[in-house]
Formats: C-alpha cells, structure tokens, sequence
C-alpha cells in the first residue's frame, strides 16, 4: 500500500494513436448546472449524446465458446472473454488486493463506543467547534459511501470485462457498506439526530457542493443506454475512474479524516478515530486499486490519453481541491485541535499533486510539503491493534451495548 513517504513512479505514457478528429467534449465542473441529489432514486435519462462516428466504434472479435480462454485475450474494458471465468489471471494486482481486503476485514460493533458515549455526553466533554467537527464529518461520510456503492454496484461493475478486477469491485462494494454502517453506527451510539446527519449532503452547502460534483459521474455510468465501445463512452467512463478514485476517495475524504484522527490523537472519540482508521485503511487501497485500474486501461486503451482529455481531467482536480478546502473552512470556522482551514490549502495541493503524478499528470501546483506527517502512519497501519481482544457480547448498538 502506498504512503506518502514512498517515491512516486509516475504511470507510463501510453504512445501517441493517430485519430480522427473528435467533437470536444465539455467536462462537467462544480459550476455546471446538475441534477437533483434525488435523481440517483430514479432510473437516469437517456443518453442525449451527439450522434456517434460508426468508425470510432471498437468492436471486439466474436469469442469461440468452445476455446478454452487465454490469459493475454483479457481487458478492461471492451474485452471479450467470458467474464464468469476467474482464471487464468491477467490482472494478478487486482487478485492480490483482493485479498488484501479480505484479510483487513472488521465490523464496526466490535470497537467499543462506551468512552465516546460518555464523552459526548458530557458538557463539558468536547467544544462547541469540536461538536460541529464531528456532525459535519458525519454528514458527509454517511452518504458519501453510498454515492460510491452505487458508482460501482450500478455502473462501474457492468462495464469491466476483466472478472478478477470484477472480483475486487465486489469486495470494495461491500467494505463502503461496512463504511456507511460504521457512521450510522457512530451516529447512533452518540445518539445524534439521524435526520439531522443523514439529510445534511441536501442542507449544508459545502457538503452539497461535494456530492453535486460527483452525481454526474455516477448518473452517466448507470445510464442504462450508456455502453462503452466508442472513444467518446470509454473517456467517459476513464474520467468517472479517476473522478472516484483519484478526487473522491482519494482527496474528497482527507480533511475528515485527518479531523477525526486528530481528535483520537488527543484521547478524544477513540472508538470513532479507530473506525475512521480501518476506514481509512480501506479507502487507501480504493484508491490505489482505482488508479492501477485506470493505468491499465490507458496503457491498452492509449487512444483515450489526448492532450483534450487530459486538460478535462486537470480542470476536474482544480475544482475538487477548491470544493474540499471550502468544506475545510465550514467544518473549521475557528481553529480547533490544533488545527485551522488554512492548512489544510498545501494538504490538499500536496496530496492533489501527488494523485495526478500516479495517472501520469504533470503536479499541478507548486512544490508543497506534508503539513500531517502523522498522517502516513495512519495510511500504512502498519501496528494494528487486536480489536477482536475488546469483541461485543452480542451485536448491539448504541447505548444498549454490553461489552466484557
């Protein structure tokens, strides 16, 4: 897994394919007017998409059922081996991580919440500041891995056609629903107000903003008109890859996570900061995953890779640093633990510059330093607390739990 201690090896750079000319295709920022967050509870529009070059359409040959499958016939994307056929392994990084995240497996009712339950309801526990630090992470989080579940369950999966990197899409599905079960978890031990939390991505306004930058992305993946094959859809679904893995998972998460860690470095919301932790191990490997994802179409898909497209893509990183330090600035009006909104500015060029190096980006911004060192420690994980030491009794929640 990566730190942000480890030297970046920047992606290759897939050679230059003559193609046709192509009609520009604008890339959605945060100014675009978008839909309703409540579209993704609907069955999205049809596809309005200008008419389609017959010539830009990539058909792959007809497969012989009766052949047996050969490892180097697999890709990505467009492929046309049988997807229900796990091996012979192409793909062996997806495999590994795969397994990766099975052994990192955990289930939030294992971490005791009683400290945090008491803290919380102490008055004089926590701050007013601190307070809001912790609802408006909530809000965010609660919903922010459902919008990435549905990315992968509703669109993302069906047009992958290699099955080991299928494989690997239905574990990271499964750890954001253990991800939204461990902030209702929280949510519900605190005893906060559930509709407070779970609406808040509809009436705070940086944390709409955020959400309403991503909707796009998944509504054109679970488009059910929408299929890959041409030049067009596959940039399509190349610029939905890096948008979650690289900016959401991979930048939109890092203010709240180094909020709640730096609460637990301070023996506060322990049993918060180490579910955030787990979560965080999680997410790293999303992104690592995603980016190897998005490499490995380039490097067989090289057509995608024009300069145009990569302008979109720079343009997309510029608006997501801006919307995730206007969420620094509300979830930190004043300073707080030690820390304030204006540090995290080079934090999140850093780790902007760092995500476009692994796709193979010139860094965007000037040199910038790791204001939270502590942070690659937190990333690596690598002294693992036995959890399993304080297990529940039983499977409970809230202020009900009982714990040995």
């Amino acid at each position: 897994m990566l730190s942000w201690d480890e030297e970046i090896t920047p992606a290759a750079k897939p050679a230059p394919v003559p193609q046709p000319a192509l009609q520009q295709v604008s890339a959605p920022t945060a100014q675009t007017p978008l839909p309703p967050l409540a579209s993704l509870a609907r069955a999205p529009a049809a596809n309005g998409d200008v008419a389609i070059d017959p010539t830009l359409v990539t058909k792959p040959p007809e497969a012989d059922p009766a052949r047996r499958m050969n490892a180097a016939d697999k890709r990505i994307i467009n492929g046309s081996t049988d997807v229900n056929q796990l091996v012979p392994f192409k793909y062996k990084w997806a495999w590994d991580k795969y397994l990766a995240g099975c052994a990192n497996h955990w289930m939030p009712q294992e971490i005791n919440m009683q400290r945090d339950i008491e803290l919380w309801k102490n008055p004089n526990g926590l701050t007013e500041d601190e307070r809001r630090l912790v609802k408006r992470n909530l809000g965010f989080f609660v919903t922010a891995d459902s919008l990435a579940a549905n990315n992968i369950v509703l669109g993302t999966y069906r047009h992958i056609t290699a099955p080991e990197c299928r494989q690997y899409l239905l574990r990271q599905a499964f750890e954001e629903a253990i991800h939204t079960h461990a902030y209702q978890y929280i949510t519900e031990s605190l005893g906060l107000d559930e509709a407070e939390i779970f609406n808040a991505y509809h009436e705070v306004k940086s944390i709409r903003d955020k959400d309403e930058f991503l909707i796009p992305f998944i509504d054109v993946l679970t488009d059910p008109h929408f299929t890959t094959g041409t030049t067009i859809n596959d940039q399509k679904l190349l610029k939905s890859l890096i948008v979650y893995s690289c900016l959401m998972e991979g930048l939109f998460f890092y203010v709240g996570f180094t909020q709640i860690l730096a609460l637990g470095r301070q023996n506060k919301m322990m049993g918060a900061a180490e579910q955030y932790q787990y979560i965080l191990r999680d997410e790293s490997m999303h992104c690592n995953f995603g980016i190897d994802l998005v490499n490995t179409i380039k490097m067989e898909n090289p057509h995608l890779w024009t300069p145009e497209f990569r302008d979109e893509i720079k343009a997309l990183f510029f608006s997501a640093v801006e919307l995730e330090y206007r969420y620094a600035e509300d979830t930190m009006p004043r300073g707080v633990l030690g820390l304030n909104a204006p540090m995290f500015k080079g934090y999140l060029r850093f780790i902007a510059n760092r995500r476009a190096q692994q796709i193979g980006l010139d860094p965007m911004f000037a040199q910038e330093e790791n204001p939270f060192p502590w942070m690659s420690e937190m990333i690596d994980l690598k002294k693992e607390r036995n959890f399993f030491e304080t297990r529940v009794i039983e499977y409970q929640t809230g202020g009900a739990l009982n714990w040995e």
